[in-house]
């Protein structure tokens, strides 16, 4: 993973900005659609008690808009990323119907590869941080990428944010 002095600097200004949580997001996506190819920003809040995601923020509002709930109950993506807190990679059309119900929206956008990467804090799954793109695989560098950005998010899926 290698980003650059200038994007670096892009999180560290909005990290210090007064609306940080919904700035940091934005850089984060930002960057991320520079540094991987990503066409496609979300953040969701997980809510364990109803086994639900909740977006948080999305760089498409009107495919994705904020607030909108995912049911994740016995599901296995739900099991991968928010119970066992794995990072999941989904390339190509068959992997994104495998996993998401809302796969003809994903795919209607052109989004062939996907990367979820779950936040957690003092062993909470607080939620994830996800990045799609129009290319139909993902590579290592873009993982890495993803997973440290992910972690620069955290902050903004801190309890009482909004």
């Amino acid at each position: 993973m290698s980003l650059s002095a200038a994007q670096l600097e892009t999180l560290r200004q909005a990290a210090a900005e007064a609306d940080q949580p919904r700035a940091l997001l934005a850089a984060i996506g930002r960057v991320a659609a520079e540094a991987m190819g990503c066409a496609l920003f979300t953040v969701m809040r997980f809510h364990e008690d109803a086994v639900e995601v909740e977006r948080l923020y999305s760089t498409d509002t009107a495919a994705y808009p904020v607030g909108g709930r995912k049911a994740k109950r016995d599901t296995q993506w739900g099991r991968h990323v928010l119970t066992e807190r794995k990072v999941f990679v989904g390339e190509g059309e068959a992997a994104i119907r495998a996993a998401f119900d809302d796969h003809a929206t994903i795919l209607g956008l052109g989004l062939r590869a996907i990367v979820n990467v779950p936040v957690v804090y003092a062993d909470t799954c607080l939620g994830t941080v996800n990045f799609l793109k129009r290319e139909a695989s993902v590579s290592a560098d873009d993982v890495a990428t993803a997973t440290a950005l992910a972690l620069i998010a955290t902050p903004a899926l801190a309890p009482g944010r909004k």
